[in-house]
């Protein structure tokens, strides 16, 4: 079947799509995108966190065939022009990354908290990422770039 679908502003269309392939297959291996990552493909780490109509969810339990005439963003699209998302610069300020491979999954559903509540507080923070796994940072350092970005988001300087 063919998809076609918006991804980070773009129409794009997806040829020769199995029923049962899965967004984030269309989107690492058929659109180029590596954003997402293929880690246990049950919804269980959040590293292939994506923005779908605006609403985060796993790419690996969305078929492919539900996102026609739908937007998708990635973590690849948060930022603009050469440009990075705030969230995405505080978590490289911040040291939050470190394998990488939780990063972008973390990243997107920090950049939906920090949209829904410019300004939250750890626990907010802890709820919002909870479906996301990092066994390389110990979360501190993630909490710290959350923080920040929304600083930043809010026009403040931060230390």
């Amino acid at each position: 079947m063919r998809v076609k679908f918006t991804v980070n502003g773009e129409e794009r269309t997806a040829d020769d799509v199995w029923e049962g392939e899965s967004l984030l297959y269309v989107l690492r291996e058929r659109l180029g995108l590596p954003g997402a990552k293929n880690a246990c493909e049950q919804g269980e780490c959040g590293s292939c966190t994506v923005y779908l109509d605006d609403t985060p969810v796993c790419a690996c339990l969305v078929a492919a065939g539900q996102v026609q005439d739908r937007e998708v963003r990635t973590v690849e699209g948060l930022g603009s022009e050469g440009e990075l998302d705030p969230v995405q610069r505080a978590f490289i300020e911040r040291g939050a990354v470190q394998c990488g491979f939780c990063t972008p999954g973390l990243i997107v559903a920090a950049h939906d908290l920090i949209r829904r509540n410019p300004c939250p507080k750890d626990a907010e923070i802890r709820e919002a990422l909870a479906g996301n796994l990092c066994r390389c940072t110990g979360y501190e350092k993630i909490i710290d770039a959350v923080h920040t970005a929304a600083a930043h988001s809010r026009g403040e300087a931060t230390s």
